[in-house]
């Protein structure tokens, strides 16, 4: 048996959107005249729509279109969004070289781990791609991030909570749903690898820590590592006894014991499922 852990990205490798996302967003608005500046509360309900440039394009109610001068046809307003959008993430990628965001505890362990027990890694996260390889490469080092499948951007049509990119992921990887592990930090990544048929381990951060996450294997507040502060375990709905600090063994462990049969939903070759929505940024 082959198995898969499959990484979403802001918030989960890194906490990238109080000092990385969120400024890059404000700074763009202010580079491009425009009149919004998002407070940490109002981006914190702003991570409720998946996808930084629907998160842009949110802003443009009627007034706000008026007001900014903007023009008043859709796909005009898309290309306005999009040059916005590819801005910010100029700000984003340059923040991230800089070192700003540092890594989750865990992550680099847990993925020197996988890797040498032969599990096969991947990202999915519908951020633009070059923020999430930026990300990756900070995180993990430019040798060991040659070794993830990167699923990013548009590379779906449809955003978490919709389960496209982690069905893509599954396809890509060339493993059953039941053979593999997601890591998230928030409910609306739970949701989408729920979907796919994948179990789900939950890494909250601040912004998510007041979300609900009943389908999660079990929901943790960091991975941890030896030389810090034991995890505090949340919720714990599966086979998996953390302790300290999560291991390997912990995630393999939420890998559902029954085989799942190859029409099952969550296996590659399933359609996506129904659930509609629009992961960051």
């Amino acid at each position: 048996m082959v198995s898969a852990l499959v990484f979403d990205v802001d918030g989960t490798l890194a906490d990238t959107e109080r000092d990385g996302h969120l400024p890059a967003f404000n700074q763009t608005f202010a580079e491009f005249g425009l009149p919004v500046r998002w407070s940490e509360d109002e981006y914190a309900d702003k991570l409720r729509i998946g996808g930084g440039k629907e998160r842009m394009a949110s802003l443009l109610t009627p007034s706000f279109v008026a007001e900014s001068g903007l023009p008043e046809d859709w796909e005009a307003q898309a290309k306005v969004v999009a040059r916005w959008h590819r801005r910010k993430t100029e700000l984003y990628t340059a923040r991230v070289a800089d070192g700003a965001l540092p890594a989750r505890p865990g992550i680099v362990r847990i993925v020197e781990e996988a890797y040498a027990a032969g599990w096969r890694l991947a990202v999915a996260s519908t951020s633009a791609e070059a923020s999430v390889r930026a990300v990756l490469e900070h995180v993990v080092g430019r040798t060991r991030a040659a070794d993830f499948t990167v699923l990013a951007g548009d590379v779906v049509p449809r955003k978490k909570p919709a389960p496209d990119v982690y069905l893509l992921a599954l396809e890509r990887l060339g493993v059953p749903a039941h053979d593999a592990v997601a890591i998230e930090d928030s409910a609306l990544g739970l949701a989408a690898a729920h979907a796919a048929g994948i179990a789900c381990v939950v890494t909250v951060n601040g912004y998510t820590a007041h979300e609900e996450f009943a389908e999660a294997a079990f929901v943790v507040d960091s991975l941890g590592d030896p030389e810090l502060e034991p995890v505090t375990v949340l919720a714990n709905h599966s086979a998996a006894s953390p302790g300290a600090y999560v291991t390997l063994a912990d995630l393999a462990a939420v890998l559902p014991a029954v085989t799942a049969s190859p029409a099952s939903p969550g296996s590659p070759t399933s359609p996506a499922s129904p659930n509609g929505g629009t992961d960051h940024d």
